[in-house]
């Protein structure tokens, strides 16, 4: 099972090329984005990503997908049952 010690084992990395799409956020993981990779190697947005300027001009980021999904769930997104 790939239950509740996931957090523990994923690995932070740095992106080296584009990989499609996050399953979570649906945002594209592109290179230089920092990820982690579940044993199952899925990978997420990790850590703070930056999204842009909001109308302001104030930098806009939020806490990566796999950091949030893990407050609530104890799976991998797309491997539930493993």
């Amino acid at each position: 099972f790939l239950t509740l010690s996931l957090c523990a084992l994923s690995s932070e990395d740095v992106l080296s090329k584009d990989a499609g799409e996050c399953a979570i956020c649906l945002e594209e993981l592109q290179q230089g984005d920092t990820i982690a990779r579940l044993p199952c190697l899925c990978i997420y947005h990790k850590g703070q990503v930056f999204l842009g300027m909001d109308v302001k001009f104030h930098k806009v980021a939020f806490m990566g997908c796999i950091d949030e999904w893990f407050e609530v769930n104890r799976s991998c997104p797309e491997h539930p049952s493993d």
